[in-house]
């Protein structure tokens, strides 16, 4: 069904030169199909953009935060020619196999966007329980991460002016916008995002930091007091 619609997957990165190559030869079907590969990159150091070079259709450049980075990415998507969505990927994250067939579904049904379920790469069962949660989280209160992969119609996305350019939740607040004009079209089969996050923090750790950070951004505390609390915390943990 993908001939339904066109898409662009736009992937920020920022000093992934480990996994930069994996990551884009997994979207390499897409771009078969004659889908759109956009790589926004905020001046990594690496050789992260040289390396995405031959396995995208762009490279962009933009200031660092990955709000700006995906604007800029969505602001150089081509002209559909015949409808046109757009995909954030994370770059640690993978589209699941039958992603164009379930997009088609979405392209067909009345929702304006919506996001993947997610399962986490390691291979625990608290992993597993995690997962679970994150899921029955994002259906109950119609809000989702990035690490879902959010897609998003285009004319909704530019009516709707794009991410807000915050260091941080800047998905939780887009999606509480959209969920202004329908609930997400929730797909089942899932992407697969790298558990390292929880592993190099402490499983446990790391759930109790973002459970927590959202709190306070639910109670009205300002994203750049909750990035702050977020890197300190981050640099704590490796100490």
């Amino acid at each position: 069904m993908s001939e339904l619609f066109s898409l662009s997957v736009i992937v920020p990165v920022w000093m992934e030169s480990a996994s930069i190559v994996a990551t884009l030869e997994a979207l390499q079907p897409l771009r078969a199909a004659g889908h759109e590969l956009i790589v926004v990159d905020a001046g990594s150091t690496d050789g992260t953009a040289k390396l995405a070079q031959p396995l995208a259709d762009r490279v962009v450049q933009s200031e660092k935060g990955r709000a700006v980075q995906m604007n800029a990415g969505a602001s150089v998507a081509r002209p559909p020619a015949q409808g046109n969505l757009l995909l954030f990927l994370h770059a640690d994250t993978r589209l699941p196999s039958s992603a164009l067939s379930e997009l088609g579904k979405f392209v067909l049904s009345d929702k304006a966007w919506g996001r993947f379920d997610v399962r986490l790469s390691g291979r625990g069962a608290l992993f597993r329980v995690i997962a679970w949660f994150m899921n029955q989280r994002s259906r109950l209160t119609g809000i989702c991460t990035g690490d879902q992969a959010l897609f998003v119609r285009r004319e909704v996305f530019e009516a709707l002016g794009g991410f807000e350019p915050l260091p941080i939740m800047e998905d939780i607040e887009f999606t509480r916008r959209l969920g202004l004009i329908s609930r997400p079209f929730c797909i089942r089969e899932s992407v697969t995002t790298d558990s390292r996050r929880w592993e190099q923090g402490g499983v446990w750790r790391t759930i109790f930091l973002m459970w927590r950070l959202r709190w306070r951004y639910w109670r009205g505390e300002s994203p750049e007091n909750l990035a702050q609390a977020y890197r300190s915390d981050v640099r704590n943990g490796k100490d």
